[in-house]
């Protein structure tokens, strides 16, 4: 999971991603070869074919990690109690991820199905472990049927191919599983009828490590009130029905947000190098999605 697959990726996205590792203020090769992951941050883009240059005398070092903090189940958030209370009924019937699929493709209890053109359920290798929770799909997503498409989606694959992961190699949803409209935020009721789905769905994944996507899905999976520029990057253990141990959950900026604030780049890039770290300590690896 350490390289980038070399015949996989075209020149166009390999510049593409050289001008992340700019941006980001990449100045450290973190894999095994540093002309794959690594060049300094003054160095200017050169022309085809790519040469990178030696790292800088001062590398990019991920900040230090902070003490590991403990998040139950969620707050129940407020919402219709019938359809919360159905939603729970439900998920907690599902044993298999396509039986999860189906159920709630067939739930009627959240207003958003209504008014979406079709319920995006996830995306990646279900048998990965590493799964990325997201917020609700967009107007992309809704159309396709797939979670983080379009620009959003791209910048994604970036950040994973920053540290050696793609689609194959992760596994993706969100909290909500219907478009809101105009791609507004789902609302407190919203979520609180989604979440009882998407912690069945976390169970049957039984990922080693869980990332939150955005400030949404941290709230909603944290149960904190802390903005996301300030829990970004730190760990938290997080206790889900029917799994016996709490899972790594750390909290990372949605891709929307970095396309509107480009200048986090650098603090996107430390947290992937903290996630990469967790890998390594956890033995994070996955069978080739085939």
């Amino acid at each position: 999971m350490d390289r980038i697959s070399e015949s996989a990726v075209q020149p166009a996205e390999i510049i593409a991603l050289l001008r992340w590792y700019q941006d980001a203020g990449v100045d450290e090769a973190i894999g095994d070869d540093p002309g794959a992951l690594g060049r300094p941050r003054t160095a200017a883009m050169p022309a085809a074919p790519v040469q990178l240059a030696a790292p800088a005398p001062q590398p990019v070092q991920p900040a230090p990690a902070p003490a590991v903090r403990t998040a139950g189940p969620a707050a129940v958030l407020p919402g219709s109690d019938a359809a919360t209370g159905d939603a729970r009924r439900v998920a907690a019937g599902c044993n298999t991820l396509e039986e999860l699929a189906a159920a709630l493709t067939a739930f009627d209890g959240c207003g958003l199905k209504a008014t979406a053109t079709q319920m995006v359920f996830a995306d990646g290798n279900p048998e990965s472990d590493i799964m990325i929770v997201g917020e609700a799909p967009g107007a992309e997503e809704d159309r396709l049927g797939k979670p983080f498409v379009g620009q959003s989606g791209k910048l994604l694959d970036r950040m994973l191919a920053a540290i050696g992961l793609d689609r194959t190699t992760v596994y993706i949803s969100n909290i909500v599983n219907w478009r809101p409209p105009g791609n507004r935020q789902p609302n407190a009721a919203e979520i609180a009828i989604s979440l009882p789905f998407i912690e069945r769905h976390i169970a049957l994944m039984q990922p080693k490590i869980l990332l939150c996507a955005g400030g949404t899905s941290a709230a909603a999976l944290l149960a904190t009130r802390e903005g996301i520029t300030r829990i970004h990057g730190r760990w938290y253990d997080r206790s889900f029905p029917d799994l016996a141990a709490p899972v790594p959950t750390m909290p990372i900026y949605h891709p929307a947000f970095i396309l509107r604030q480009p200048g986090m780049k650098r603090d996107v890039w430390r947290d992937l190098l903290v996630l990469k770290h967790r890998m390594k300590e956890l033995g994070c690896g996955v069978a080739s999605a085939g």
